[in-house]
């Protein structure tokens, strides 16, 4: 039966008490993990989503390949404008995570995030279900840029390959495409093999990605999100609170400074 309740002292010596017990964990995240480091849940709130942005067109259009395809100019503009947060770092729960990494607990990280904190942190194992923002490859020859490249002056309003003249887009999955195959296997195979699964920052109604938990064979299944979800009932310990806290306190108990 699931614990529920908002972060307490008693939670944090839970999860301690889970990670010492695990060899191999898996984090999976979503939106909720990078909002302590500025980046909105779209969805939420007051998120992009939620917002009435064109006069024509909604935000999930613009982030769709058609509108891509048929807008390039206006895609490009919202993408920049609206997508991408360059002042970014990784808070106290992505650094968490990279050391427990690091100290042979976590095995890997599964992440519905295209923002590439996971990485900046120290973490070597990051599954990006939904592609990096920080990597744009050529539409016609496939060559990769860093984001820097298309954020040039000279590359508006529509970055271009240097090398065969194509047009160079963010590395995220749009609407209408599909996930990496082999990222999805990967991601697959680690919540398969792991032995505590922590859930964090993430509703789990986005699908396929939120459908990966079904794969979860282990012992300890942890939640950590300020709102319900599908899987509470199913989870040992349900956490109500910012994750980034409870990683980081969570993980200072097993391995302190």
């Amino acid at each position: 039966m699931a614990r529920r309740g908002v972060f307490s002292v008693k939670a944090t010596d839970d999860l301690a008490r889970i990670l010492k017990d695990s060899t191999r964990a898996v984090f999976f995240g979503g939106a909720g993990m990078s909002t302590e480091s500025g980046i909105p849940d779209f969805r939420g709130a007051g998120g992009i989503y939620s917002q009435s942005l064109h006069r024509e067109f909604r935000p999930e259009e613009m982030a769709s390949h058609s509108f891509l395809v048929n807008h390039p100019e206006e895609f490009f503009d919202f993408y920049r404008n609206r997508m991408l947060f360059m002042n970014a770092e990784p808070n106290a729960g992505h650094m968490a995570l990279a050391k427990l990494e690091r100290e042979g607990v976590l095995q890997a990280v599964v992440t519905q995030n295209i923002d590439g904190l996971h990485q900046l942190a120290g973490s070597k194992r990051v599954y990006e279900l939904h592609g990096s923002s920080l990597r744009w490859p050529c539409m016609k020859c496939g060559k990769v840029y860093p984001m820097e490249y298309a954020l040039r002056e000279e590359n508006k309003p529509i970055p271009h390959c240097e090398t065969c003249g194509g047009v160079v887009r963010p590395g995220v999955v749009l609407y209408e495409e599909g996930l990496d195959e082999e990222v999805l296997e990967n991601a697959v195979k680690a919540i398969r093999e792991a032995d505590t699964l922590i859930v964090g920052g993430t509703s789990l109604v986005v699908y396929p990605a939120a459908g990966l938990i079904d794969y979860f064979r282990g012992k300890h299944l942890v939640l950590i999100n300020k709102t319900a979800t599908k899987a509470d009932s199913m989870a040992e310990l349900v956490i109500r609170d910012a994750i980034g806290k409870v990683l980081s306190e969570a993980a200072g108990r097993v391995f302190p400074v």
